[in-house]
């Protein structure tokens, strides 16, 4: 039997290993971590709650394909993320920006869509390149907005200005014009699987031909030993940066049990000082994530750092407006297309910033296309 090697066990491997596993595979998974899920993984914290170790991830997407996809491995809780920021004052004001965020902002009593985007047109800058994140935002909510919710939030996360981030990074945030505090208000499906994503992970896995190895790095010789390897690892690291280094940022989590009576009723809180942290997640306003009562929930505070500043854990690829590091990644590509039996995969794999259905998507079209290459 063809033997397949996927290393990584989160979301981009796990697509791949249980759809060529279900084409008749043998598909041996391996991670150097000590759990599945990759980035997704959750368990319950001493407090009861199910925490997400490295932060939140809240599912939501608009193709079908994919929820019926995951369906098969879980049940799902309804459930709309929203986030509010804190502002100087303490008051909380809801993001990303709309028609409530403008009006306490500017102390202003805009009733109706239309006003909200007069006034946005009124302070916005006219829209020039749009290479730079600063380009995107003040063309779209003017400079105060900006930099009261965005200019010192990116630079604790990326340790940029918004002027050296690329715009990409700020288009994905919606601007509304009305009163919805939805995150993701343009999704047609938002949920959250109903027993974690560890759970869900252990279903997919659950298959004939799919054998997982966990705490097991990499090694090139591995490459012989298989007939294909879809590898989620970062590109530069397996050819020894060779061309240059591919940066990331990372998070430090800082977890902590908080008494029940003293906890607020938002999920996510972002933060705009100065200060190194980026926001805090309070677990239990999440459905089915309060699994037994103590008193106690739990809070994971975010404070960003480099990713060699804590123990390589890759999590965000920067992007400049001059496609610094983008041109490398363009390089590796070009250096990996020559191993014919390798393909790289996942947001590692691909240098890219991608959404947990953007992940899965991907990858359940490069599986359908391999295997079509493969027949």
């Amino acid at each position: 039997m063809k033997k397949i090697l996927v290393v990584g066990a989160g979301f981009a491997g796990a697509v791949y290993a249980r759809t060529l596993a279900e084409a008749g595979y043998q598909v041996d998974v391996i991670d150097r971590r000590s759990h599945i899920a990759g980035n997704c993984y959750d368990y319950e914290h001493v407090s009861g709650v199910r925490v997400h170790k490295y932060g939140p991830h809240l599912f939501h997407t608009s193709n079908q394909k994919v929820v019926n996809w995951l369906s098969q491995f879980t049940e799902w809780v309804d459930y709309s993320h929203t986030v509010v920021a804190k502002l100087p004052d303490q008051r909380l004001v809801p993001l990303p920006v709309n028609r409530t965020t403008i009006n306490e902002t500017f102390g202003l009593e805009l009733k109706t869509a239309e006003e909200v985007k007069r006034f946005l047109d009124s302070v916005s800058t006219e829209p020039g390149d749009m290479m730079s994140a600063e380009d995107w935002l003040y063309a779209n909510i003017g400079k105060r907005l900006t930099d009261l919710y965005f200019r010192p939030y990116t630079k604790k996360m990326w340790n940029l200005d918004l002027r050296d981030v690329a715009a990409s990074v700020v288009q994905r945030i919606k601007i509304r014009t009305d009163d919805d505090v939805r995150y993701f208000p343009d999704d047609s499906f938002q949920a959250m699987p109903k027993n974690g994503y560890e759970s869900l992970f252990k279903s997919i896995f659950s298959y004939p031909g799919i054998n997982v190895k966990l705490e097991t790095e990499f090694d090139r010789m591995m490459l012989n030993d298989y007939t294909f390897c879809f590898n989620s690892m970062p590109i530069d690291v397996y050819f020894d940066y060779s061309l240059g280094e591919l940066p990331y940022r990372s998070i430090r989590f800082h977890v902590s049990s908080v008494d029940a009576l003293n906890a607020p009723t938002q999920t996510t809180i972002n933060y705009t000082d100065d200060g190194p942290f980026t926001r805090e997640t309070w677990w239990h306003n999440i459905p089915e994530h309060l699994i037994r009562s103590t008193g106690l929930v739990c809070r994971t505070v975010e404070e960003p750092c480099d990713y060699k500043e804590n123990n390589y854990e890759r999590y965000y690829p920067i992007k400049t407006p001059d496609d610094q590091f983008e041109n490398i990644y363009k390089q590796y590509v070009e250096l990996a297309s020559s191993i014919s039996n390798l393909q790289f995969i996942g947001r590692c794999g691909t240098y890219q910033y991608l959404d947990m259905h953007q992940v899965i998507n991907q990858s359940l079209i490069g599986a359908v296309r391999w295997l079509e290459a493969h027949s």
